[in-house]
Formats: C-alpha cells, sequence, structure tokens
C-alpha cells in the first residue's frame, strides 16, 4: 500500500470526519452505481448506498489493507446490495424498476436532456436503451454483477477476482457467457421476438 493511502487510512482509524467525508467522495458515484445495477431501483440504491458508509466506518479497524480500499468498499457494496436484494424477495415488496439511462451514473443526474433535431433518432435510442435494459433484467444475477463490474465501473480481472472469491478462469469465462447472453436477448428484442 503506497505511504499516501497507509495516511489516508491511518486517518480513517482515528475517525477523522474529513477523511470519511473524503472517502464518500472518492466511491459514492461507483458505490451507487453499482448497488443500482443490482437493486434496479435509484431509492433502494441510495438506502443501501448510506448503509454502505456506515458499515465501512464501523469496520475501518478491520480493513487489513490487502486490497484496495475502494475494493474493500466494493465487497461491502456487494454484500449489502445481496442482503437488500433476499430482504425485498421475503417481503414480496415490488420495487420501481425505471429503465436506466447511460447519463444516470450518479443521484440527482438526469438522463434527459434537451430533445435531439432528429425525432427518428432519438425514438430509436430511447427503443434501444429499453432493450438494453430489459435484456439484463432478463439476465441471473451474477451475469448482472459481473457486467456492472467490469463493463459500467471498468474494474479488472484482478479486482473482480478479489470481489468475487472466483478464480480468474471462471471471472473471464462467465463474464464472456454473460456478454453473449445479453447480446442475444438484446437481439431478439431489437428483431420483436423477446
Amino acid at each position: 500500500m503506497p505511504v499516501d493511502d497507509e495516511r489516508f487510512l491511518e486517518r480513517l482509524r482515528q475517525r477523522d470526519e474529513a477523511a470519511f467525508a473524503e472517502l464518500v467522495m472518492r466511491n459514492q458515484g461507483p458505490i451507487y452505481r453499482l448497488l443500482l445495477r443490482m437493486l434496479r431501483s435509484p431509492a433502494e440504491a441510495e438506502d443501501v448506498a448510506q448503509d454502505v458508509f456506515v458499515s465501512a466506518f464501523k469496520a475501518l479497524d478491520n480493513f487489513r489493507g490487502e486490497s484496495a480500499l475502494s475494493t474493500w468498499l466494493y465487497r461491502i457494496a456487494q454484500n449489502h446490495g445481496k442482503n437488500r436484494i433476499k430482504y425485498l424477495a421475503r417481503r414480496s415488496r415490488d420495487t420501481a424498476r425505471a429503465p436506466i439511462g447511460r447519463d444516470e451514473g450518479t443521484p440527482g443526474n438526469s438522463a434527459q436532456g434537451p430533445e435531439e433535431a432528429q425525432p427518428d433518432s432519438t425514438a430509436l435510442a430511447h427503443e434501444a436503451e429499453r432493450h438494453i435494459d430489459q435484456a439484463l433484467r432478463m439476465l441471473d444475477e451474477e451475469q448482472r454483477e459481473l457486467l456492472a463490474l467490469r463493463d459500467v465501473e471498468h474494474l479488472s480481472y484482478d479486482e473482480i477476482v478479489q470481489l468475487t472469491g472466483m478464480p480468474l478462469g471462471t471471472v473471464k469465462s462467465r463474464l464472456h457467457r454473460a456478454r453473449l447472453a445479453l447480446a442475444q436477448r438484446f437481439s431478439a428484442l431489437q428483431e420483436g421476438k423477446g
């Protein structure tokens, strides 16, 4: 771990509020986006993201520094996201699942902008986004998670291995299968067969 990271971690362990605020600022966007992909609900993702940072703050003394701090936060977020999914399933509560736009990366950002001059291309783009969202929902949880980690959050394979506990070859093969499944489902939806 670089010296700057060690100093930052020590400040966190001493419960330095400024350091914790910096930790949240550095990581809130990626954590929120990961949870949004898992939970499919902006409100749920925001709630769980807050829980993630509270849990991380309480567990800082348990962080051993074997991975990057951001990887450790992703793992906490994954666990909280999975727990929330189980909770929602147990409670049979249907969460609102609005389509996720490409520009909807953090809370408060809107995917809607001024209408384009070419309404046909705008309509096609909206339809494609809707089909991508539907195709993603058709995938199993593991496939969505791997796609989010690699293709949305741009984590390295090594970071994904650390997060998931899967061997590198398994990560690569399952990610490949997830991409193929997504492409097949998207094509079927585009052709009206979905």
